[in-house]
């Protein structure tokens, strides 16, 4: 586990895709807007270092014209068993459990897997986890059969301007601006927690883009939501955006797809 946060940043190289180019950051990290160009489902993208002979492939996932919503999980406590409502348990976790002893909950695979019909609603995972989990996370995933998704990770590395770049928060509702602008004909549905503010990234997602987010669904792990994450939900209600929470997902798949064939 160690292992993988003793990486060789390579910070102010360009990197070039399909006409398109940018700057790598300090951390090593880049973003290439990309047109679709006609393209739906997995596609690989090839990405070339300026100056360089090195390439690299990127795998994204573009919506199919047949699908009808797009879901967007949270990965620790929604996903994946990992106990990050208490930083001890999370940290015990996460430093000593490997690919083979974590474990993915059960109900979220076949919740998941009828949310995506069979790969018609693409599935992205937002997680507050560092970019370094990013293969650890993959391994685990692909040996539960879990749905496969892009993963949108967090950058924990220390930049020229923050010891940290972004918070939870911030950082969980980037990425879900960035994938409601990519996908702006569909509607959303957003999976989480109450264990680490899920409640409150997802309220104000709503607050942001109204009309936008059909559902929130949210698993309560360990003592469940305290009463500040009550009060959210509370607030995400009087939206009108359905809500469904409980330990586990069991039985929420059909009310979520019932709620978006009545929204039309």
């Amino acid at each position: 586990m160690l292992a993988l946060f003793l990486t060789d940043e390579v910070g102010d190289v360009e990197v070039s895709a399909r006409g398109v180019t940018a700057r790598t950051d300090d951390e090593g990290y880049f973003t290439l807007p990309l047109p679709r160009e006609g393209n739906h489902g997995w596609v690989d993208v090839g990405v070339r270092i300026a100056g360089d002979e090195a390439t690299a492939t990127c795998p994204v996932l573009i919506p199919q014209p047949t699908a009808q919503f797009v879901i967007v999980s949270d990965i620790d406590d929604t996903m994946l068993q990992t106990g990050a409502y208490s930083l001890a348990k999370n940290l015990w976790t996460s430093l000593t459990g490997n690919i083979s002893t974590r474990r993915v909950f059960e109900d979220a695979i076949r919740f998941v897997g009828a949310l995506s019909a069979q790969g018609r609603n693409p599935v992205y995972y937002v997680s507050s986890s560092p970019w370094n989990m990013y293969h650890f996370l993959s391994s685990i995933f692909d040996r539960s059969g879990l749905v496969k998704g892009p993963k949108f990770l967090r950058d924990l590395g220390i930049s020229k301007t923050q010891f940290i770049t972004g918070t939870h928060g911030d950082h969980k509702g980037a990425s879900i601006d960035a994938l409601l602008a990519a996908n702006p004909e569909l509607p959303h549905v957003l999976l989480g927690d109450t264990g680490q503010h899920d409640a409150f990234v997802y309220r104000d997602a709503i607050i942001r883009h109204p009309g936008r987010i059909a559902a929130v669904i949210l698993r309560e792990p360990g003592p469940g939501p305290d009463e500040e994450s009550l009060a959210a939900m509370k607030e995400i209600e009087k939206t009108g955006v359905l809500l469904l929470h409980a330990p586990n997902f069991e039985g929420f798949a059909p009310q979520v797809v019932a709620h978006i064939d009545a929204l039309g």
